[in-house]
């Protein structure tokens, strides 16, 4: 077994037992727990050793309590030490955690734990009465543990007695686990629709560990800052400290500047995972007191894409070897490619002149096909449905990581998947195309194309066109009617500085932006809005249904100069 490899179990749990093996003094996770008298967060430190052993027992209290092999558990607790502790407890039981992101709307939340069914509901005491008032997971869920807080009227255990009955019973080893056995259900953000929940084995966890690994050369000991609690779940497999950041998960993008800089400094942070919106909120503040993150060697951002704006302000916060990566991929097939910051701004100009975001090269284990963007079941692939090279077309990619199907959504499944030759192909609900050199460039969501008389508009290839003004945080594209007319529209977020009564010049300047360019030269249609709507988990994925219902609004002013 190579130095960076989990025992052989099967189990993903089985990693952290490995590194706690190698590191055991190793500091595994710094998490705020309190403030003191001036408001400043107090941290807890956990080793590696001591999380093994909390894991051992934890686990042991679940197996005593009828939590185990293949009991789907909703779990809804807050980043803490207790998080990373029940996740791992439950892989190395062999149940299946239930993650729904808490931020999504309750009646969306309320369909999420209706359809995994969960027999085990796990979390904080608010998430208990939530449960209990709106009816979450009636009739499937048998055990009910409270984790951080009192335990009510819903009843169950407390996490202090689960840890009890571990300790009575002593630590457990991780199960034993086939690689195609359920290991977890992630639903995914529900920005294009009703979260799906996607089914993963205890493979595709091994392999993004692997592919992780791999494409960000990451070694044991380094110090991670994870922004977005599921990727901190990562942290310990990887043999990586995990220092929780003191802000709210659910609002990157309001996430203030100075205590993440703090903590980074504290803890000599090497790297940073955040949301876009959480690194451009960053950029900004580099870019404004001239501060930098010494420690800092790598940054790496998903959930949406980077502009080259946004990197080049980040850049100058950190040492000139550091690096900037935006892996691109979904809940459903991740890590598929990458991209590093100093490339996203060499190719910036093909960005700002409407050729889309160039996503990287697929990696090595990935396999990256087009097929012509079709809104139908496709079985295999046909000849017909093959896109002509440079030609765009709808992303499907196999490997690895590729997960094979959502939980109980069997027509979600059929729709996304396609099964040939033996294998999975996962369709991304992106469009995109190769260039010359074999990267993939990204050109928009499929459901966010715009199609009209005069062509099919795509998000990235028009956005970037209006981007690159000087004086617009960010452009959305949206279809409106006007007068019974399918049109392009642009919605238009200005640059924090700029007011309202800068509007009238910026619009002019972006119309005659729209007319220098083929991709954008018959776009008319431009509304300033006050703040995009954006997603809860990321804050960075613009939701661009909710725009254009705004814009549709609005449509008919346009050519009034009212908007």
């Amino acid at each position: 077994m190579s130095g960076n490899a989990p025992a052989s179990t099967g189990n993903i749990a089985a990693s952290l037992s490995f590194m706690a093996s190698r590191q055991p003094e190793r500091a595994a996770i710094h998490c705020p727990v309190g403030r003191d008298a001036v408001g400043v967060a107090i941290y807890q430190t956990m080793t590696y050793a001591e999380l093994e052993r909390e894991v051992g027992l934890i686990a042991s209290g679940l197996i005593a309590y009828g939590v185990g092999p293949g009991v789907r558990t909703a779990l809804m607790v807050r980043p803490s030490i207790e998080l990373f502790v029940l996740m791992f407890a439950l892989f190395r039981v062999g149940a299946v955690p239930v993650l729904i992101d808490p931020g999504i709307d309750r009646r969306a939340l309320k369909q999420c734990l209706d359809e995994a069914r969960p027999q085990a509901f796990i979390g904080v005491p608010l998430a208990h009465a939530a449960r209990v008032l709106l009816g979450w997971g009636r009739g499937s869920i048998k055990q009910l543990v409270t984790v951080n807080g009192s335990r009510y009227f819903w009843g169950g255990a407390l996490y202090e007695q689960i840890r009890a009955l571990g300790d009575k019973h002593g630590p457990v080893p991780p199960a034993a686990m086939a690689p195609d056995q359920l290991a977890a259900i992630l639903f995914t953000s529900g920005a294009t629709g009703v979260p799906k929940g996607v089914e993963y084995q205890h493979r595709h966890f091994l392999a993004q560990i692997i592919a992780i690994r791999a494409a960000f050369r990451i070694q044991p000991g380094e110090v991670d800052l994870p922004t977005f609690p599921p990727f901190a779940l990562f942290d310990p497999a990887l043999g990586m400290t995990s220092v929780i950041p003191d802000m709210d998960p659910t609002r990157p993008g309001s996430a203030d500047p100075v205590k993440l800089v703090n903590t980074i400094e504290k803890y000599g942070v090497t790297t940073l995972f955040a949301s876009p919106a959480l690194v451009d909120v960053l950029a900004q503040y580099g870019a404004s007191t001239g501060k930098r993150l010494t420690t800092v060697k790598r940054v790496i951002s998903a959930g949406a894409p980077v502009t080259p704006k946004v990197v080049q302000r980040l850049r100058s916060m950190l040492p000139d070897d550091a690096q900037i990566f935006t892996p691109y991929g979904a809940t459903e097939c991740l890590p598929v490619c990458a991209i590093e910051g100093r490339e996203i701004l060499a190719l910036a100009e093909r960005t700002n002149r409407g050729e889309g975001i160039c996503v990287g090269k697929p990696l090595p284990a990935n396999q990256v096909r087009l097929i012509k963007v079709s809104d139908e079941v496709v079985d295999a692939f046909l000849p017909e449905n093959e896109v002509v090279p440079g030609g765009i077309g709808e992303i499907v990619v196999c490997g690895p990581t590729t997960t094979e199907a959502y939980f109980a959504r069997a027509t979600a499944t059929r729709l996304a998947k396609i099964r040939h030759d033996g294998r999975v192909w996962h369709r991304m609900g992106d469009v995109g195309y190769f260039d010359a050199q074999g990267r993939l460039w990204y050109v928009g969501r499929k459901v966010h194309r715009v199609e009209t008389g005069n062509g099919v508009f795509y998000p990235e290839i028009v956005e970037g066109v209006f981007n690159a003004h000087p004086r617009v945080r960010r452009t959305a594209l949206v279809g409106v009617r006007i007068n019974g007319k399918a049109v392009p529209g642009i919605c238009v977020e200005l640059a924090p500085e700029m007011s309202k009564a800068d509007w009238k010049r910026i619009r002019f300047e972006l119309r005659d932006l729209a007319l220098r360019n083929d991709a954008t030269n018959v776009i008319r249609h431009f509304w300033r809005h006050p703040g995009f709507p954006v997603d809860i988990r990321h804050n960075a994925k613009i939701d661009r249904i909710a725009l254009a219902q705004w814009a549709g609004k609005r449509a008919d002013k346009a050519d009034l100069g009212l908007t």
